[in-house]
This record gives C-alpha cells, structure tokens and sequence, in this order.
C-alpha cells in the first residue's frame, strides 16, 4: 500500500489594512481658511499689547508690544503649513505626531489674539486669561472625570447636567444655612449622588435604556430645581440662596511664579482639589485593583463575572462615586462663581463635559485637558467682549459650543468607546 503525501497549503501573510483619517488635517486647515478670511474682511490695525504679570505680582514683567500685522500673518501662515503637513502626513497613511495640533493650536490662537488686541486700549493679560480657563474648566473637569468613570464602567452618564444642576442646589442651602462652603460642597456631593442612585437603579437594575433615563433626569432636575428656586429661594433669598463662597488661597513662593504662577496657585479649595482628584483617578485607572475591574465590567462583562468581579454592583457603585465628583462640580457655580443659585444656571456644562469625555478618548487626564480647552473657549468668550471685537455677540455666545463641536467632530479620529458602554449586562 502506498501512501501519498500532500504538501501543507503555505500560510499567506496577514493582510495589514490601513486606514486613512483626512477629518483632523481637513478640520486644521478649515479653521486657518476662517482665520484667513476673518483677518481679510475684518483687519485690525495698530499694536497688540501682551501683559505678562499684573501690577501687584511680586515679580513683575514687564508688557510686550507687538505690531498687530506681521505678527498675525507669520502666524498664521505657519499654521497654514501644519495644516498642510498634517494633510500631507495623513494622505501617505502617516499619523499624526500629538505636537503638531498643540502647535497649531499655540499659533492659531497667537494669530486671532494678535487680532484681537489690535489698537485696543487694554492689554491682554497671560495670566488673567489663562487663570480664568482654569477656574472655569472646574465645573467641566469634574463632570468629565464623573463621565470616564461611568463610561469606563459600562454606564453611558447622560446626566451629568442634572448632578450639576442638583449639586448646585444643595450647596446653595446647605451653605446659606451653615455659612460654611465645606458643608455646601458635601451637600452637592449628595445631589450628585441622588441623581445617581435614580440612574442606576433604572439603567441597572431595570434595563432601561442608560441615554433616556439621563435625559429624562436632566429634565427633572432642571424642572424640580426651578420649581424649588421660585417658591423656596426666590421669597428667602436672604437665609437660602445667599451662601458662604470659597475664597482665593495663595501658595507662597508657588503663587509667585511669573506667568503661570498667580494662574495655578492663586486659587480657590475646588481648583486645588480638581488637581488631586485628576492625579487620582488617572492614577488608580490604571495602577489599582479598582481601576482594573472598573475597566473590566466596561470592556469585557461577561469574562469579569467568570472570574468572580460582581458586574452591575461595581457598574453601580462606581456611578455613585461618580455622581459625587459631578456635585463637586456642581457646588462651582454657586460658591465660586455666582453667590446665589438662578433658574438653569449651569447652561448646558453639562453635556461639554460628556463631549470632554469623548474628546479625551474615555481617559481622564485627556479628558481634564479637554475640559480645559473649553474652559479656554469660555474665557477667550468673555476677553474679545472685553477688547470690544467686530465679532457678533451672538457668536462668542456661542464659541464655547462651536469648540466643542469642533473638538469632537474634527479630533476625534478612530476611537472606539469601552466595548460594554451603554450595554445592560445581564447574567447569564
């Protein structure tokens, strides 16, 4: 008998599928071309004063003068060139390096404020501009650390408005009645939390849908809170919607830096305590047991049940921690900015900070930066008001939405959210 041998079919070699994304260099040279022509249509001539340091900073720079013109079209035709090479770089399949938006975005913005500031009386202060994005990011990075952490779990937090919008609430009583801004931020700590509770107990527990059930509390809180503010505030105003507001704290020798300085560390108890919490979670994300199961429960349910990880009580539990960073940033509003709570006072901030999240790809120091650009768009609103621009008001009424937009439509690129994310597990 003899026995024939055939030859194994040889393996082929895998097939390497690339993929080409023209949205980021489209979205760059988009925003140059508007630049461009808004600098055409609109010129601003004269000198742009740059001021380093305010007059009472113990070291104090002195104000750098620029002409307007060639400052602003060197600027901007070297943006034109990023935005070029980034086309470049991503019609040879080439990724684009994580320095070239930064730049771009450092020239861009050197051109519009050249603009900007040209002939104007004032001068624009580094500090102030950079210190009030800063304060006004805060409310926008605690909701985004509350949407990573709700996302990583599997639990999309629609409903990040309506913890703000509670948050701010309670803090408004609790610290008009106690006269202690501590005790007002544990209370929008709770309101946080209450919504929470609600959104996890249909999202989880019931399987409703997590994006209807976000919405539709969105649009309770705002109901229940502008009910409230005309029939129990608005006739007490003195004793319950007049709270004790958290004031500046000046680290020495820290607060004293030129520039950056006054920015950082001349600042209130919620923008210190926005920095360890972003070193926190960033940190235990991915150097903790926790963060390992949170990101398990959001990524791979059904492996983490196998291994003894109890899904929907972390997915719950994790929420509810979220929605007590969300108060945090909920108690901004009224024992920072404004020392009395209105009706709807949060505008939308919350549904920015769920764009942060996307914009920093479900990861929380990227999503804390995100957050800090549209506080950037928000002060940069308040500024060209200030230095009195042909630019409508309507418009920078509406810039810090037209970022936030542009950030996640533009830059975004090819992410994928947790694989579990809005998923209801159910136990099989």
């Amino acid at each position: 008998m003899s026995t024939s041998l055939t030859s194994a079919p040889a393996l082929e070699a895998p097939t390497v599928v690339k993929v080409r994304s023209l949205k980021t260099p489209i979205t760059l040279l988009a925003i140059v071309a508007l630049l461009g022509v808004l600098f055409l249509f609109a010129p601003r001539y004269g000198t742009t004063t740059f001021r380093l340091s305010e007059a009472s900073a113990a070291i104090h720079l002195g104000d750098i003068r620029v002409p307007a013109g060639p400052v602003l079209w060197i600027a901007w035709a070297l943006a034109l060139a990023l935005g070029a090479f980034a086309l470049v770089a991503a019609l040879q399949y080439r990724r684009i390096a994580l320095w070239l938006p930064i730049v771009y975005a450092l020239l861009a913005m050197t051109a519009f404020l050249a603009w900007a500031g040209a002939g104007a009386a004032g001068a624009i202060t580094l500090t102030g501009l950079l210190g009030g994005s800063i304060s006004l990011a805060v409310p926008l990075v605690f909701g985004a650390l509350a949407g990573v952490i709700g996302e990583r779990a599997g639990v999309v937090n629609v409903a990040i408005e309506g913890q703000f919008l509670l948050g701010a609430f309670t803090a408004t009583i609790l610290g008009s009645l106690t006269h202690n801004p501590f005790v007002g931020l544990i209370g929008a700590m709770f309101g946080g939390i209450l919504i929470s509770l609600v959104l996890g107990a249909f999202a989880i527990k019931y399987l409703v849908d997590q994006v209807i059930v976000g919405v539709v509390l969105n649009v309770f809180a705002s109901g229940l809170t502008g009910f409230l503010y005309q029939g129990v505030l608005a006739p007490n105003a003195a004793t319950l919607n007049s709270p004790t507001r958290f004031s500046l704290i000046k680290i020495p020798i820290l607060g004293d830096i030129p520039v950056i300085g006054p920015a950082l560390f001349n600042q209130t108890f919620l923008v210190y305590l926005m920095y360890v919490v972003v070193a926190l979670v960033a940190w235990a994300m991915y150097r903790t047991r926790w963060g390992l199961r949170v990101r398990a429960v959001g990524e791979h349910p059904h492996a983490a049940d196998t291994v003894g990880i109890k899904v929907n009580p972390t997915r719950f539990w994790n929420l509810q921690l979220a929605g007590a960073i969300a108060g945090i940033g909920g108690a901004y509003f009224t024992l920072v900015s404004v020392p009395q709570f209105t009706k709807d006072m949060t505008a939308g901030l919350g549904f920015i900070a769920l764009a942060a999240v996307i914009f920093g790809r479900w990861d929380p120091l990227r999503a804390a930066l995100a957050a800090l650009l549209f506080g950037f768009a928000t002060n940069l609103q308040n500024l060209l008001t200030v230095l009195r621009t042909p630019i409508p008001g309507e418009f920078m009424l509406m810039l810090p939405y037209v970022v936030t937009i542009l950030a996640v439509v533009g830059f975004v690129g090819q992410i994928k959210a947790p694989a579990a994310d809005g998923k209801p597990y159910i136990k099989s």
